[in-house]
């Protein structure tokens, strides 16, 4: 053991050396990512666990108690095993909060800045010896390697390259949340290392000292048999004592926290690591007593080497100190490292910003994270100067029982955070002040004094007078604390705050956040108030990351939105600079408004969660949320469509069928005011909520689809037994029924029409007939020409008369008289004429052009006499319409197998809103006494039978005004062309 120190500090900067080429590689992306997060390398980062202790302080308690080392290993085994039941509940509540130490996750639950800062003091002093105990590892190896008097020059360079490791693995970028893929590989690589070292170091001792198993045995069984049975044996108690010591240490020491539940990828490599982290402690254990045996064997004087460091007497080969070395200085490096970085930010969340608050701090994340370097550094040296002044005059295991006996005071609290919602702060500030003091004055003064612990031992248990010091303050300590912190939270009261958060904490209870409204009214709203806390440019970043991650629009202004929006900053602002300055800031700069009433669940979240949440629900839970589940189906599932409000207007439920009605998903209204949906919904409730009655019938109402006509159906649900009331509302779609009653209407005016035909032929007929009759005889009366033309003329317009008549007639019962009509071939030209020499009789209409551009001989199947009537009624209404000096022009030309005829003008034109209804009866666009709506109905019914169709563009295609009315009507079979009828619909 003559290796120098130059050696000796090459030796180990190399080991730091590679741990930062690893980092570099997974940074670089040199190792694949599916590597670097894969399960397996998180269960090889809990093996930050197996600190120097592991190396060192294991073999020192071997040779001092036997097999009570194992007692270490078999804590943590014992922790991860309950994983389920255990830390999954401390994951998740970590994770949904931003929880990133002990001290957030406490003072979340207990809502005190004040047990914040307590927990983190007593991790503070707990942790130093921890801290000195990895550093006086360092420098006894350095010592028995070099023979140095005074290696502390030594140990200090190499945590000051540690200090600057975890700096780089921990506080390198100023998004401080992230998790640190590099920190978790490059402790798993240095797991790796201490359990191949270990390993090794059992094989030299088995097949180096011992010739293997066999003649192991045979020394266990003859001379090694007296070394044994000197040994001491733990006691029940003790064993048990120290089971539970390290049990607590698994989860509460700070860099075990820090990796169990800070940077653990998901939940599913939790549960791995529940069998996977004991077999790696197994294996780390396996070679402890061989190392011990062997040096037995070998006749070491463990009292003049050190009992902790026999390993290095295992043989005389330089390679065999260095890998022993090297052991330690990999379990003492990560140990130091995760405990600089989680212990950084305890000091920085719960003693600096709590002294300190950034009120508009100017770039707040670069002084954050200056201020988390720098304490990172002074963690580290902090446990240097602990190790020079403190821990040089004390062994391995009495720090490092110091050190657990100090964190296992904060068991009952953690035990309290998961299942007991009934404990308060008080109590818990009470306990653990109590059970911490009998700690500090029995185990952690006399270090510093270095005189006997002082063990106060209370009446009725004098039996533990003649026990270690370290056992008998670690029962009364334990006891002390949970006696007084039970006794006091059942005493005292416990406040709303704290009885929300042990909903939100306990293992069994979905968190109930109440209904309130915020005083900002938008998303976009949160950056002014919280830059007077953050600066402007950081309340940007957060609201803007926050709004992000659960996908909402800045100006999204549903209160339901925003309180999730207000949650998602405390919890990431919780994780930035821990959970009691979060809620300062949140709560001072984005308060709620009360409005003098309770306020009730917020049920939509509530169900939300239940929903995550039910896997988990057993027994007669189970059961009522399957109800809860059948219940809330058969409202969202419902044909009809359905909403419900609060009594502060927040829409709570949107049901399937009403966003199938309206085309507005539910989650993307649910939580919303009323006033503030989308129209016309909003005006449209508003009606239903101001009507003294219970129903509105038939609301027209404007939606994506067309015209619809709703029913609304109010509930009040009327408020009972502390619980605030609301209303249900129900939409039914009488559409069809609006329609169907319109049919029927126009039904009864088809038939009022026949009786009215009936009834006009019956009278006109007689009149007509004698008409008729007097014509007639005129031919026989006078020879005069001009007399026997009027005679004709009278003649054909009587009989023109009779068949509007039964056109009339014929229209009122259905518009069915083709089959009493014959069709024969009409020349359009010739019947345009007639159409425009019968306008031309009526005195109004002079001043109007009339073109009929008709070709000679183009040629339809039809009836002349109907088709005047048509070209008459369309005419008419296009002559109506115009002004004087437009012109009126009827076309026609050839279009597939017939012919399309229309009729144009320059007029005013046709209103959209009821051209779709010109061809319904009395549908007129006149004034009252100037038209009776039946013209342009007759002319559809005529252009039906005749097996044509009718088509209106107002404006025409390219003009700014103006009415073209166009009718296809087929060509005679004598004249046609094999095409297909053009399409009705074009």
């Amino acid at each position: 053991m003559s290796t120098s120190l130059a050696g000796v500090f090459t030796l180990g900067a190399g080991y730091l050396l590679l741990l930062f080429l690893c980092a570099l590689a997974v940074e670089r992306g040199w190792v694949p990512t599916r590597l670097v997060r894969h399960p397996a390398v998180y269960s090889l980062a809990l093996g930050v666990y197996a600190s120097a202790w592991a190396v060192y302080g294991s073999v020192e308690l071997a040779t001092e108690v036997g097999y009570g080392y194992l007692a270490y290993y078999l804590g943590v085994a014992g922790a991860f095993l309950l994983v389920p039941v255990l830390l999954v509940p401390i994951q998740r509540m970590t994770r949904t909060y931003q929880l990133a130490s002990l001290a957030d996750l406490f003072a979340f639950r207990f809502r005190s800045r004040w047990v914040g800062t307590l927990i983190t003091l007593v991790t503070l002093l707990s942790v130093m010896p921890l801290l000195a105990l990895q550093v006086q590892t360092m420098g006894d190896a350095v010592h028995l390697l070099t023979g140095a008097v005074s290696p502390a020059l030594l140990a200090l360079g190499f945590c000051v390259l540690i200090g600057l490791l975890a700096i780089l693995f921990g506080a390198r970028h100023t998004h401080l949340q992230a998790r640190h893929d590099t920190l978790l590989a490059v402790i798993a690589l240095e797991s790796l290392v201490k359990l191949a070292v270990m390993l090794a170091l059992g094989g030299v001792a088995l097949y180096g000292v011992f010739d293997g198993p066999t003649d192991l045995q045979s020394w266990l069984n003859g001379p090694g048999l007296a070394a044994q049975s000197s040994t001491l044996r733990l006691d029940p108690g003790q064993w048990r004592t120290l089971l539970l010591l390290f049990f607590a240490a698994a989860f509460l020491m700070p860099h075990m926290f820090h990796m169990t539940f800070t940077e653990t990828p998901s939940r599913r490599a939790l549960l791995q690591a529940s069998w996977s982290l004991p077999l790696y402690l197994l294996l780390m254990a396996l070679p402890v007593p061989l190392i011990v045996w062997a040096t037995q064997r070998l006749g070491v004087d463990a009292s003049a080497l050190g009992s902790a460091y026999l390993a290095f007497a295992l043989s005389a080969n330089p390679w065999v100190d260095a890998l022993v070395f090297i052991a330690g200085l990999a379990a003492a490096s990560g140990t130091m490292i995760i405990i600089a970085i989680a212990l950084a930010g305890m000091v920085l969340n719960h003693l600096v910003l709590v002294a300190r608050p950034p009120d508009n701090q100017p770039d707040l994340y670069r002084w954050l994270l200056w201020l988390r370097r720098a304490l990172i550094v002074a963690v580290i040296l902090g446990g240097w100067l602990f190790y020079r002044t403190v821990g040089i005059k004390h062994d391995l295991t009495t720090l490092g029982l110091t050190s657990f006996v100090g964190m296992a005071q904060c068991l009952p609290g953690m035990l309290a955070v998961l299942y007991w919602p009934g404990a308060n702060r008080k109590g818990m500030l009470c306990g653990l002040a109590a059970g911490c003091a009998v700690w500090l004055l029995g185990l952690w003064l006399p270090l510093l004094t270095d005189q006997a612990p002082l063990v106060f031992i209370p009446p009725g248990l004098e039996a533990l007078e003649d026990e270690p010091a370290w056992y008998a303050i670690t029962l009364v300590a334990l006891a002390a604390n949970i006696i007084i912190f039970i006794t006091v939270s059942l005493i005292t009261r416990t406040s709303e705050g704290e009885r929300a958060a042990a909903e939100a904490c306990s293992v069994d209870a979905v968190i109930r956040p109440k209904r309130l409204p915020l005083a900002a009214r938008t998303g976009e709203d949160f950056k002014p108030y919280l830059a007077e806390a953050l600066g402007r440019e950081v309340a940007e970043r957060e609201v803007d990351n926050a709004l992000a991650a659960l996908g909402l629009s800045p100006h999204d202004g549903r209160p339901y939105a925003l309180r999730r929006l207000r949650d998602r900053i405390q919890a990431n602002l919780s994780g930035l600079m821990g959970p009691s300055v979060a809620q300062d800031i949140v709560d001072r700069f984005l308060p709620y408004q009360y409005d003098g009433l309770a306020p009730t669940d917020d049920i939509h979240f509530v169900e939300s969660r239940l929903e995550a949440y039910r896997s988990r629900l057993t027994g007669l839970a189970r059961e009522l949320d399957g109800l809860r589940r059948y219940h809330r189906r058969t409202l969202t599932q419902l044909p009809i469509g359905l909403c419900a409000f609060g009594d502060d207007s927040e829409l709570l439920m949107w049901n399937d069928a009403l966003a199938q009605l309206s085309g507005i998903e539910g989650d993307s209204v649910i939580g919303a005011r009323r006033d503030s949906l989308p129209a016309p919904w909003a005006e449209l409730l508003g009606r239903i909520f101001d009507e003294p009655g219970s129903y509105l019938y038939k609301q027209a109402v404007t939606l994506e689809s067309g015209l619809r006509y709703l029913t609304l159906h109010k509930a009040t649900l009327a408020a009972e037994q502390g619980e605030r009331g609301g209303t249900v509302i129900l939409i039914e779609d009488h559409s069809e029924m609006k329609w169907l009653e319109d049919e029927l209407v126009h039904s009864e005016r088809l038939a009022s029409i026949g009786r009215l035909a009936a009834g006009v032929a019956h009278e006109i007929g007689n009149p007509i007939t004698g008409i008729s009759s007097l014509a007639q005889n005129l031919r026989y009366d006078t020879d005069d020409p001009q007399l026997l033309e009027t005679a004709d003329q009278i003649q054909q317009l009587t009989e023109r008369v009779s068949r509007i008549v039964g056109s009339l007639v014929s229209f009122a019962h259905g518009g069915r008289h083709v089959e009493q009509t014959r069709l024969t071939a009409v020349e359009l030209y010739q019947v345009g004429e007639e159409a425009l020499h019968l306008i031309r009789l009526a005195r109004s209409g002079q001043d109007v052009v009339y073109s009929n551009l008709c070709p000679m001989g183009l040629r339809v199947q039809g009836d002349a006499q109907r088709l005047v009537q048509v070209l008459v009624n369309l005419i008419g209404n296009a002559r109506d319409a115009s002004q004087p000096g437009d012109e009126i022009v009827i076309e026609a030309k050839p279009q597939g197998s017939g012919v399309e005829l229309s009729v144009s003008d320059a007029g005013h034109g046709i209103d959209a809103s009821v051209r779709d209804h010109l061809f319904e009866p009395f549908s007129t666009t006149k004034p009252p006494g100037e038209g009776t709506g039946l013209g342009l109905p007759l002319v559809y019914s005529i252009i039906r039978e005749h097996h044509g169709h009718i088509q209106i563009d107002s404006p025409p295609p390219g003009q700014q005004h103006g009415t073209r009315i166009a009718m296809w009507l087929p060509r005679p079979q004598e004249d046609g062309e094999d095409h297909d009828e053009p399409d009705s619909d074009r």
